[in-house]
């Protein structure tokens, strides 16, 4: 059996420049909209695009590559962030993902 991977958070901000859908739940929307003092049509409107799939909506990707939601200070909607983030990377995950997350086997946190 393999072992557990420990993981806390270090709020490194790299698995925010991952290429993929950040795939957007209703309530994801809905939360996400009411935090940034927006309609959800406007949210949805300014930050969503379809999922590569065609099954629902994903956060769209700045110009970097980068989540739309990353800012220099973190993520602009840590407190509302969606589900598959909060999710991340105990309940899903990619092979070779620990590789690319300085925050894999650590296990206190230090904001970056």
């Amino acid at each position: 059996m393999d072992e557990a991977i420990i993981h806390t958070c270090q709020r490194c901000g790299a698995c925010c420049r991952w290429e993929g859908d950040v795939c957007l739940t209703d309530a994801d929307i809905s939360a996400i909209a009411a935090f940034l003092s927006i309609s959800e049509e406007d949210f949805i409107n300014t930050y969503c695009r379809l999922q590569r799939n065609r099954k629902g909506l994903s956060l769209i990707d700045d110009e970097n590559g980068a989540c739309i939601m990353l800012t220099p200070q973190g993520c602009r909607i840590q407190p509302v962030k969606p589900q598959q983030c909060t999710d991340f990377p105990h309940k899903w995950n990619f092979p070779g993902w620990e590789k690319r997350c300085p925050g894999a086997g650590k296990t206190s946190y230090s904001p970056s």
